[in-house]
């Protein structure tokens, strides 16, 4: 148990509530865009501004970091006990695009608060959720009488997460000793639903690719020349086809080699979760569950690895006939990776069994795009444990566990480091991200910045003891 009491921080946080929420729609209201060149000023404007509130907030050191894209936001406040850990905290100030005429019902970059939400864009992601550190490190303070945190805190708030993170890898690797930590806290997730605290124990990678084929040089009479030379976009159905057994497994040899297997006590963890699997395809838009035998729906999302076809093509598609034998086709396939499994030697598992599938007189090139790693935390861990106090402390409740079966650059953040990273967040699914009317539930965020005003004393003494 921390030395945070629980009596002194909630009348701090309420004390302070209405400037904070007036901060964060001043934040709110710059449009930083970062996958809109238009809006570049407005992205290191957006940076700017937090840098200079978290030096309001008490961080001696806030410094702007620039990449080759938009600003990443550094700050570190130094804990006056020498032998307090390092804590990361990770983030990100660049939002989606928004614009009125996609059905926002009030500007989105002019935030409202209504029936106790605020709705404008980044509400949740990810400006909501990285601002409630500033009061909930101001709450620990004052709550313990501390000059300075229980640990050695920094924050590394990124400019391009919504545009791919393109230069965030090579931004962590350069920076990798002011960086350097014993934890890293994302705050860029959300929990299971309002009523059910969660935290996110880890996140699946990604590996994409794209085959394409080539035969004749150009389109030939499927009359005169068919069946008689290699058709690349049969070819490429073949290819598909081949890509799962009937178990729904991927076929790809050694694809599942080093794959952390569930435990029982995670699969206990995820089937104790109030899952709706009715109106969890309602919101999938799809009428029936399917997937790897053997698995929940929820186990194979957050802890499978899969491979999906997200886009095929080749030869004629407009109206009516044209009898041709095409001279290309493609296909577009993801790789969602789990825990154990790297995404440089899936790559290389992925073009040997292309290659080997491919015939003679068809030409090829498979092209990959940057990958992101997987990242998982152990249950048992003593930071994730101290996480999962902090946050039942602020909740009244039993914290259950999750994962998510997207991708971040968090996993950067933990393969450079060499740390463990752990996900704090207070969105809900509702909260719409990078949708219309974005909104956070402002009982939830001020939740989150009770949970943060607990950890840093929870994570200081649960790494003190571990180290």
């Amino acid at each position: 148990m921390s030395d945070t009491p629980d009596s002194a921080v909630q009348p701090y946080i309420e004390q302070h509530r209405e400037a904070f929420l007036d901060d964060l729609a001043a934040w709110l209201r710059i449009p930083s865009v970062s996958a809109q060149p238009e809006h570049a000023g407005d992205v290191r404007r957006s940076a700017a501004w937090l840098s200079e509130k978290l030096g309001e907030t008490g961080f001696p050191v806030c410094e702007v970091w620039e990449t080759p894209g938009a600003p990443a936001v550094f700050a570190e406040w130094p804990s006056d006990d020498p032998e307090a850990p390092v804590v990361l905290v990770y983030g990100h100030h660049d939002v989606q695009p928004a614009a009125r005429e996609d059905g926002w019902h009030t500007d989105p970059f002019e935030p409202v608060v209504r029936d106790g939400r605020m709705y404008g864009r980044g509400a949740a992601d990810d400006k909501g959720q990285v601002f409630f550190h500033t009061l909930g490190v101001r709450a620990h303070l004052a709550a313990t009488g501390r000059t300075t945190p229980a640990v050695h805190l920094k924050l590394l708030i990124e400019g391009e997460e919504e545009s791919g993170s393109p230069h965030f890898r090579a931004l962590v690797e350069e920076r990798a000793g002011r960086l350097a930590a014993d934890a890293v806290i994302v705050s860029d997730t959300g929990m299971w639903d309002e009523n059910t605290p969660t935290v996110c124990t880890g996140m699946r990678g990604l590996a994409e690719c794209e085959i394409e084929l080539y035969g004749p040089e150009r389109d030939i009479h499927s009359g005169s020349f068919g069946g008689a030379v290699p058709n690349p976009a049969t070819e490429v159905a073949r290819l598909v086809a081949a890509l799962h057994d009937e178990r729904g497994r991927v076929t790809v040899p050694g694809f599942y080699d080093h794959v952390a297997e569930l435990t029982d006590a995670e699969r206990a963890l995820f089937a104790a979760l109030p899952f709706d699997e009715a109106a969890w395809l309602r919101t999938a838009k799809s009428t029936a569950a399917r997937g790897e035998d053997g698995y929940s729906t929820l186990e194979r999302v957050w802890a499978r690895p899969t491979a999906e076809v997200n886009g095929i093509g080749g030869g004629y598609q407009g109206d009516g006939s044209k009898t041709v034998i095409p001279a290309s086709a493609l296909v577009k396939i993801s790789f969602r990776l789990v825990d154990g499994q790297d995404p440089d030697r899936v790559e290389k598992l992925v073009r040997t069994w292309a290659e080997s599938r491919i015939p003679a007189g068809i030409r090829h090139r498979i092209t990959f795009a940057p990958a992101t790693r997987p990242c998982l935390t152990p249950l048992d861990h003593p930071a994730l444990q101290a996480l999962a106090r902090a946050m039942g402390r602020a909740f009244g409740k039993e914290i259950l566990f999750t994962r998510e079966g997207g991708s971040g650059p968090a996993a950067d953040l933990g393969d450079v480091l060499d740390v463990p990273v752990l996900f704090l967040g207070i969105s809900v699914p509702s909260d719409g991200w990078h949708a219309p009317d974005e909104k956070v539930e402002l009982a939830l965020l001020f939740k989150g910045v009770e949970t943060t005003a607990h950890l840093w004393g929870e994570l200081a003494a649960a790494l003190r003891r571990n180290n």
